[in-house]
C-alpha cells in the first residue's frame, strides 16, 4: 500500500468517526439523540473552543508546561531504562537478587504514586515528571533487556574469537541488537510521558492539560474536557512522528519491512 493511499484511508476513519459523532449528538429520534449533548458535546462545539483556546493565546501555557513535563519524564524515564537495563543484562547475578523487587515496584498502580510524589516535590513540574518517569522507565528498561539477553551466542562466540574487547562488544554487538527493541519501546514511552503528566497534573497542579480537563470537568464543561482530549492527541501524534524520524535516522541499516517481503 502506497503512503498516499495509507493517508487518505487514515483520513477517511477520522472522517467518518466524526460524521457518524455529529449524527449521533444532533440528529434525533423519537424526539430524543441517541447521544445526549450534554454528556458528549458535539464536533462543532469542540471544535469552537478549540479555536477558543489557540485565539485566546490561554492554551500555549499549559501546552508548554505538559511539553517540559513530559520530556523531563520522557529524557530521564529513557535513559535511566537503557543504562539499567543494560546493567541487568550484562550482570545476571544483579538482575537475579533485584528480580522480585522490580516486578513488585513495577506491579504498584501508578495512581496510587501520585499523592506520595505530591508530597515529596509538592505541586510544581517534578511530582509530574517523577510520576511519568515511573511510567516510562519499566517500558524501556525490559525492552532494552531483552533485547540484549536476545544477541546470539553464536554471534558473541565469532566476535570474541575476532578479538572484540568489550567496549567494542558493547558498540558492535549489544547496541545494536538492544536499539531495535529499545526504540519500539519509544514509541510507546513518549505516549505513557504524555499520559503521567496529564495524570499528575489533573490530581493536582495550577497549570498544564491536565488541569485545564480537571476544571472543563469541573464546570460540566463536556466541549471544554473533548476539546483538551483532542489537543493532547494531537501532541502526542507530533511527537511520536519526532521519535520515528529519530529512529529512521539512527537504524538506517535496518532493512524496510516492504524490502524483507521482497526478498
Amino acid at each position: 500500500m502506497s503512503r498516499g493511499t495509507l493517508l487518505i484511508l487514515q483520513a477517511l476513519v477520522a472522517i467518518v468517526s466524526i460524521a457518524a459523532w455529529h449524527v449521533l449528538t444532533t440528529e434525533r429520534t423519537f424526539g430524543v439523540a441517541l447521544l445526549p449533548p450534554f454528556f458528549f458535546s458535539t464536533p462543532g462545539d469542540v471544535a469552537e473552543k478549540v479555536v477558543k483556546l489557540f485565539a485566546t493565546g490561554m492554551i500555549w501555557k499549559h501546552l508548554w508546561i505538559t511539553l517540559a513535563e513530559s520530556m523531563l519524564a520522557f529524557v530521564i524515564g529513557s535513559l535511566a531504562g537503557v543504562l539499567v537495563g543494560f546493567w541487568f543484562a550484562r550482570q545476571p547475578t544483579i538482575a537475579a537478587i533485584f528480580d522480585p523487587y522490580v516486578k513488585m515496584i513495577n506491579a504498584l498502580p501508578r495512581v496510587v504514586l501520585a499523592p506520595i510524589f505530591t508530597l515529596w516535590f509538592g505541586l510544581g513540574i517534578w511530582s509530574k515528571v517523577a510520576l511519568g518517569v515511573t511510567l516510562v522507565f519499566f517500558i524501556v528498561f525490559f525492552n532494552v533487556y531483552q533485547g540484549v539477553k536476545e544477541v546470539s551466542p553464536t554471534v558473541l562466540a565469532n566476535a570474541r574469537m575476532l578479538g572484540m574487547n568489550e567496549k567494542q562488544l558493547m558498540r558492535h554487538v549489544y547496541w545494536p541488537s538492544a536499539l531495535s527493541w529499545m526504540f519500539s519501546s519509544l514509541h510507546t514511552s513518549v505516549g505513557f510521558a504524555v499520559v503521567g503528566a496529564v495524570v499528575g497534573e489533573y490530581l493536582g497542579a495550577a497549570a498544564g492539560l491536565g488541569y485545564l480537563i480537571q476544571q472543563a470537568e469541573g464546570v460540566f464543561d463536556v466541549a471544554g474536557v473533548f476539546a483538551g482530549m483532542f489537543i493532547l492527541a494531537v501532541f502526542v501524534v507530533i511527537i511520536d512522528w519526532i521519535v520515528t524520524l529519530v529512529e529512521r535516522r539512527l537504524l538506517v541499516w535496518r532493512p524496510v519491512a516492504s524490502e524483507t517481503r521482497t526478498a
